[in-house]
């Protein structure tokens, strides 16, 4: 059995293995601060294996994760990976965004969107976000909708499903 957490994350990426990683989190929560740090510096491959977990992890205890949000959202322009933005984003969206962060995730968001070579699952989720925050900030409705229907022809399927279903809650809302 390797020694330390970067040890385990190393063993094999699979779902085994970060279900196992995952388990110890739930049996000593206070290892999630270690992993946190592990996925917050970036490093390939180890962060995204972290992330994976962090994002496992939080599902089921959303509260460990609720005071590391600041520190991801600022951690966001640095990542290059695709799965680190995923896992990132796909955290994101279960949570309210506090005033103080908003304005650098709205921004990356609509820059995640803008880009043609970007993953269709980064920009799914960064497309929940920024619907998600216009319901707290609803002069973002107006720009999210012209986005997507910008970017609706030279995207995917995928991309195109939920936009058309993202489109349709905001034109109902920007009809009231």
């Amino acid at each position: 059995m390797p020694g330390s957490l970067e040890d385990l994350l190393m063993v094999e990426t699979s779902r085994r293995n970060t279900d196992l990683v995952a388990d110890l989190v739930y049996q000593d929560p206070s290892i999630f601060n270690e992993l946190i740090s592990v996925y917050l510096r970036a490093e390939e491959p180890v962060s995204r294996r972290a992330a994976w977990i962090v994002d496992t992890v939080s599902e089921k205890l959303p509260e460990l994760l609720k005071p590391f949000i600041p520190d991801i959202i600022a951690q966001l322009p640095g990542f290059s990976h695709d799965g680190l933005k995923r896992h990132s984003l796909r955290m994101l969206t279960r949570y309210n965004i506090g005033e103080n962060e908003s304005g650098h995730l709205i921004s990356y968001c609509f820059d995640i969107l803008s880009k043609p070579l970007e993953s269709i699952a980064v920009k799914v989720h960064a497309m929940e976000i920024l619907y998600r925050m216009s319901c707290q900030e609803p002069d973002l409705k107006n720009e999210l909708a012209e986005t997507i229907e910008w970017r609706m022809e030279e995207e995917s399927a995928g991309f195109r499903n939920r936009g058309m279903k993202i489109l349709k809650h905001l034109y109902k809302e920007m009809e009231c």
